[in-house]
């Protein structure tokens, strides 16, 4: 496809790229295995630099053994930390789960609140954490999940010439139907990891190479 030449051919290329993932990912949804938005927050606090997979294997005996806001809140961090271990970072998001617990305890009354404002005021939510669980827990279209996936993904297709995540999500709220937010997010995400690879793109494979422009598609 050749790049289009102004804002009509633009947007139809947009509405284009949507139809296919919409064919590639129709029931694509968070990984981070979840019971309720206070689990998602503290799940997607641990997967910043940690996979998924590592997440969820750790999250089940985790919630076990605290299982409501209230608990997280009374333990120590550095006993905390040594539970989370296994997800890298575990000071550093010992203290941030701690202090979420403490926040949603003394603030918003146990529950995870339900706007952006409110979420950037806990600690270690940022607006990636807080598109997270708006989206997905509640099914608020704050805004656009940017994690690493969607940060490469929509250079290579095109569709932003940023490379900080605020700027990236601000271009793609800008093209992308608000109504398409959240699962355009988990589609970016789970074609990342399922086709269009940091290392191997498997671009013979994908629906979206003829749409793509990237300049070290495969073969």
């Amino acid at each position: 496809m050749k790049r289009p030449k102004n804002a009509a051919e633009r947007k139809e290329r947009v509405a284009e790229i949507l139809r296919r993932l919409d064919e590639m990912h129709p029931g694509a949804t968070c990984a981070l295995l979840h019971h309720n938005p206070w689990e998602l927050l503290v799940a997607t606090i641990l997967s910043a630099q940690c996979t998924d997979k590592r997440v969820n294997e750790v999250t089940p005996g985790l919630f076990a053994k605290y299982p409501t806001p209230a608990d997280f809140a009374a333990v120590r961090p550095e006993v905390l930390a040594n539970d989370i271990r296994s997800t890298g970072f575990f000071n550093n998001k010992a203290k941030s789960i701690a202090g979420a617990a403490r926040k949603v305890m003394a603030e918003f009354g146990g529950k995870v609140p339900k706007t952006m404002e409110e979420m950037l005021s806990i600690p270690g939510a940022a607006r990636k954490t807080a598109n997270v669980v708006l989206g997905t827990a509640y099914g608020i279209a704050s805004g656009i999940v940017v994690d690493t996936h969607v940060q490469r993904i929509a250079a290579r297709l095109d569709l932003t010439k940023q490379t900080d995540p605020v700027k990236i999500e601000n271009d793609l709220t800008k093209i992308i139907p608000k109504e398409k937010w959240i699962l355009f997010s988990h589609q970016i995400i789970l074609h990342g990891r399922a086709l269009c690879q940091a290392r191997s793109p498997k671009c013979a494979e994908c629906a979206l190479n003829s749409l793509c422009y990237a300049r070290d598609k495969t073969a």
